[in-house]
């Protein structure tokens, strides 16, 4: 005989069929939907469901109801600087530094309005600057520190205090500048402090290089070696544009417009540009002689002093070197434009300086030859002259090293060859250096100088002196003040070349333009 089912059992299967309509609604039975109820606010529907089925479904369905009648939540506004009161703008750009609100001011044009203002510009400026007001009295004199915060602040232009901060800190890096660069080195007549020079300015050195498009690419510096006479500067990257594409290569010095010398320089900050030269990329392989190459990259040299090395093989750059000869270097470097290059003062001539029988007298010539970290040769050959009958085909000849005299010829120290590197690679192309000319005038001045990466070249003659037997090589330099001709010997037995001749040829232009001469 069947059991009679009791009235729990019938109240919890009634409680069952009452919530079908959830169900029809598309949700889950009461277990299921315990979680969902509980997350909505829903306490005891287990107890609901039991107690008053109908009315609990009914419940159940209003709370859900609500759930999506409930009005969206209004996503709060974008709180973004620009749209800060002014007020609150300038108590924020009162905390910023001198280059912090100079970057700040190219942000737009209320910007620029707001970092112009005079409270906080005099804030920075007395802080840098503090002024001293000298007190005459009967009997001494007394000077103190005057603050400047009750200066006449509105009598002056928006920009006023920004204007005199900055021009009187370029003033001080001017100064401090021009007292390093004054001692001179004997033997260079160059800077002999130079190095510290272009820390104390924060010069450094970028590359611009310029597509058909009108697009330009900048390379800021990857590296730096100082010699005696000159700085080398190397770019490598590994995202190179596309030779092909590419029309023009400029070169700027970069100087911070404020500097702090407790920092290095940012290259973030305000700077500015000083164009150096600018080299024809467009064919670059078709209309040069490579310089040297090894297995991995091959060498173009443009005047002056620029060295570009391809991968081999590709017609895509590898590293960009440029070699700056120390003489005017920081006035060529800062002086000059973003467009104009900066241009040499002429020089005041000496009226005896240049006899008419004699040519040329006196003249001092400091050669360096160097790669890296190698300095092949670093001398000075004094007393250098040109007799009248030296000037020939618009050139003046100083002959340095003769062949007929042997004790004058000079061995290089080491194995030839150029350094170069990559982020990936480094390397070394045999034959291949940098060549440093300073020729001094017979007061000492620079007369004509440059640094270029030059090579040797094995000459199809043989040496015609009886103490040496090897391969002649030559290295051949020219410019439009003059030429270099070197004439080199290796000597198999000792593993090195030596200088046995050097002749310098100085266009008769460069000299009539130095002393107003008419050769």
């Amino acid at each position: 005989m069947a059991a009679v089912p009791g009235r729990a059992q019938r109240q919890r299967g009634g409680g069952m069929a009452a919530a079908a309509p959830l169900g029809a609604v598309g949700l889950a039975p009461p277990r299921l939907f315990a979680p969902f109820a509980a997350a909505a606010g829903l306490r005891n529907t287990s107890r609901s469901f039991a107690a008053r089925p109908g009315e609990c479904s009914e419940t159940v369905n209003a709370e859900i109801k609500s759930l999506y009648r409930r009005p969206p939540i209004k996503p709060k506004p974008n709180m973004c600087i620009e749209s800060m009161p002014s007020e609150m703008l300038m108590k924020i750009f009162s905390y910023l530094d001198a280059v912090s609100l100079l970057c700040v001011a190219c942000v737009n044009k209320r910007f620029y309005h707001l970092a112009n203002d005079n409270v906080i510009w005099l804030k920075i400026y007395s802080g840098c600057f503090p002024p001293k007001r000298t007190i005459w009295k009967t009997k001494s004199v007394q000077t103190e520190t005057v603050s400047l915060s009750c200066a006449p602040i509105q009598d002056r232009k928006p920009g006023y205090w920004k204007k005199e901060y900055v021009l009187k800190q370029i003033a001080a890096i001017t100064t401090r500048v021009m007292q390093l660069v004054k001692p001179v080195d004997p033997y260079t007549g160059l800077p002999s402090r130079i190095k510290k020079a272009i820390k104390a300015s924060g010069l450094s050195w970028m590359i611009v290089l310029k597509d058909r498009n009108g697009k330009e690419h900048v390379m800021e510096q990857a590296d730096l070696s100082f010699k005696d006479t000159s700085v080398t500067i190397f770019w490598y990257s590994a995202s190179w544009p596309c030779l092909d594409i590419l029309s023009t290569l400029k070169l700027f010095g970069v100087t911070p417009l404020l500097l702090d010398q407790s920092k290095a320089p940012s290259k973030n900050g305000p700077r500015r540009r000083s164009l150096i030269a600018e080299y024809d990329l467009s064919n670059l392989t078709e209309s040069n002689v490579a310089l040297g190459a090894n297995k991995l990259v091959q060498l173009f040299s443009l005047n002056p002093g620029l060295l570009v090395g391809l991968w081999k093989g590709k017609n895509e750059i590898a590293l960009v070197m440029a070699s700056l000869h120390y003489h005017q270097l920081l006035e060529r470097s800062t002086l000059g434009s973003a467009t104009v290059q900066y241009v040499l003062p002429p020089n005041k001539p000496i009226l005896d300086d240049v006899d008419p029988e004699y040519g040329l007298h006196d003249y001092d010539l400091h050669l360096d030859m160097h790669s890296g970290s190698c300095t092949y040769l670093c001398g000075t050959f004094k007393s250098l002259f040109c007799r009248k009958g030296d000037i020939e085909n618009g050139y003046l000849r100083l002959t340095v090293v003769s062949l007929k005299d042997n004790a004058k010829h000079v061995p290089l120290i080491g194995t030839v060859g150029l350094s170069w590197e990559t982020d990936a690679f480094k390397g070394n192309v045999k034959d291949c250096y940098v060549m440093d000319v300073t020729l001094l005038d017979e007061t000492r001045k620079p007369f004509w100088c440059f640094s270029a990466p030059v090579c040797m070249e094995l000459s199809s003659k043989a040496s015609s002196l009886c103490d040496y037997t090897g391969c002649v090589y030559t290295t051949d330099y020219a410019d439009s003040e003059g030429k270099v001709c070197v004439e080199l010997v290796w000597l198999e037995e000792t593993k090195e070349y030596f200088i046995v001749s050097l002749v310098l040829y100085v266009s008769t232009e460069k000299v009539n333009n130095w002393y107003g001469t008419n050769y």
